[in-house]
């Protein structure tokens, strides 16, 4: 099995599609957003697996669509909640560098807006703050690469993470 792609975890809002588009251009490879795969694979969009399956259901949904990814050569975009899948992670730290977008809280509920129609995962009662601190270990303990996105520009963030890869 061979670790040519590069796998990108965070919360939702840190940039991961954004950045991985444009990575995968300057790198050359394929670009693929996890939440398109598991649309595509049911087609159904991920709010409405959200609520026919529940937060639990669609985290197991993401975690066997993550886990069945067979990818060379690609910039992998997961989804925020793709650090609750075990399996999957393992899976892709086996199959690419796992690169952490860290933003801050204030950033990220800066970016998001409307958390429903973004597709995150709130289990009843809970915050943005609670989930942020909820996964922030997570995303730590899975990633090779952490890349501090707080204010920096697209290009920035980037050219850092092509750094550390290099």
């Amino acid at each position: 099995m061979t670790k040519d792609n590069i796998v990108l975890i965070g919360m939702p809002g840190a940039g991961k599609s954004t950045v991985g588009v444009v990575l995968a251009k300057k790198l050359g490879y394929r670009f693929v957003d996890s939440d398109l795969v598991i649309q595509d694979r049911y087609g159904k969009l991920l709010h409405e697996l959200i609520e026919e399956n529940g937060v639990e259901g669609f985290w197991k949904i993401e975690n066997d669509v993550n886990e069945s990814l067979d990818l060379h050569k690609s910039i992998i975009a997961t989804g925020g909640s793709a650090i609750y899948g075990t399996g999957a992670m393992e899976h892709l730290r086996q199959i690419g560098t796992v690169v952490y977008l860290k933003l801050s809280l204030e950033d990220i509920e800066e970016r998001l807006g409307d958390l429903n129609a973004r597709g995150v995962t709130l289990r009843p009662g809970q915050t943005l703050e609670d989930l942020y601190e909820e996964r922030i270990p997570l995303y730590e303990k899975y990633a090779h690469v952490v890349v501090d996105c707080s204010g920096k520009m697209l290009r920035e963030v980037v050219a850092q993470i092509s750094m550390q890869l290099e």
